[in-house]
C-alpha cells in the first residue's frame, strides 16, 4: 500500500471546492456518481455510504476518501443531526497507475488537526473572497496529499509497538527537558529494560540515543532557519553545554554547527556564537 501511494500526485487539478452541511435526523442523499476525489469530514451524527453496493460506515471524528466513477448513496443518523464538511478536487483523467493506486486507498482514518485547519481555511477564503481559484486548487491539493501522508504514517505505526509510539511522542514533546530512561519508560508504561529491548527491535537504537538524535535534528532546523546564536540553540535543544552540542552535531552530520549554518545561509554572516 505504501509503495502505491507514490503514484498519487494529482498535479493536474482543474478545480477545488469546499462545503459544510448539517443533515437532519433520517437524512438521505443519492444515489449519485462521484465525479471528484473528495474528502468527507464527519463531525457529529453518523454516516453510512453504500458504494457500488458495498456498505461503509463513517463514525464522527473520521474522514473518508471518496473516489471518482463510483455510485454512492448516503444515509445519516436517525436520531440526531449529522454535520459534515467536504473538500473535493476535480482532476484531469488519471493514469492507469494512479487509478490502480487510488482504488487501494482505505476508506477512512481519524481527522487530524492539520486537516481540520485546512478545511477551516478553505471555508473562510471561500466566504471572504470571490476569485480564489488558484488558492483553492492549491489548498485542495494539499488536503488530499495530507490525507495520503497521514494514511502512510498510520500504516507504518501499525507495525510499531504502542509503548515505543508512546515513548517517542513523549520525547518529541519534552526533548528540551532533562529526560532519563526511567522517566521515558514510565510514560511508555513499561520497565526500563523492556523499553530498551523494544527500541532496539523497532528503532535499531536505544531510547536515550533516540533522544539525542532527535535533539540534534531539531537543533539543525534552528541553525538553518533562525538567527539564534549557537549557544542559545544548544540550550533550547536540551544540551547542557555548547561543546556537547557541537560534538554530537559533528558526529551525526559530519559538519560543525557553524558549517551547517554557512551551508544553509550561503556566504552571509554565520558567526553568531
Amino acid at each position: 500500500m505504501a509503495n502505491s501511494l507514490e503514484h498519487l500526485s494529482f498535479n493536474h487539478i482543474d478545480s477545488a471546492t469546499v462545503g459544510t452541511i448539517v443533515y437532519p435526523p433520517g437524512g438521505r442523499y443519492g444515489p449519485r456518481i462521484q465525479q471528484d476525489i473528495q474528502l468527507v469530514l464527519l463531525h457529529t451524527g453518523s454516516m453510512e455510504v453504500t458504494i457500488d453496493g458495498v456498505l461503509f460506515r463513517l463514525e464522527p471524528g473520521n474522514v473518508a476518501l471518496l473516489k471518482p466513477g463510483h455510485i454512492e448513496h448516503f444515509t445519516f443518523a436517525d436520531e440526531q443531526d449529522s454535520w459534515h464538511r467536504w473538500v473535493a478536487v476535480s482532476v484531469q483523467p488519471l493514469s492507469v497507475d494512479e487509478l490502480k493506486a487510488l482504488e487501494q486507498v482505505p476508506f477512512s482514518l481519524p481527522i487530524s488537526e492539520h486537516l481540520n485547519r485546512i478545511t477551516d481555511l478553505m471555508l473562510s477564503i471561500r466566504s471572504e473572497h470571490a476569485d480564489t481559484g488558484t488558492v483553492m486548487r492549491s489548498l485542495g491539493h494539499t488536503a488530499i496529499q495530507l490525507f495520503l501522508t497521514e494514511l502512510s504514517k498510520a500504516q507504518l505505526q501499525q507495525d510499531i509497538h504502542p509503548s515505543v509510539l508512546r515513548a517517542k511522542s513523549y520525547i518529541h514533546q519534552t526533548f528540551k527537558e532533562n529526560l532519563s530512561l526511567p522517566l521515558i519508560a514510565a510514560h511508555a508504561g513499561v520497565s526500563d529494560e523492556h523499553l530498551v529491548r523494544l527500541f532496539r527491535k523497532y528503532e535499531q537504537t536505544t531510547p536515550i540515543k533516540y533522544v539525542w538524535h532527535y535533539r540534534v535534528l531539531r537543533a539543525i532546523e534552528l541553525l538553518a532557519h533562525t538567527g539564534l546564536s549557537i549557544s542559545e540553540i544548544a540550550q533550547r535543544s536540551g544540551f547542557q553545554t555548547s561543546y556537547h552540542f557541537a560534538r554530537l552535531v559533528k558526529q551525526q552530520t559530519g559538519k560543525t554547527p557553524s558549517e551547517i549554518r554557512t551551508s544553509s545561509w550561503g556566504k552571509g554572516d554565520s558567526h553568531a556564537e
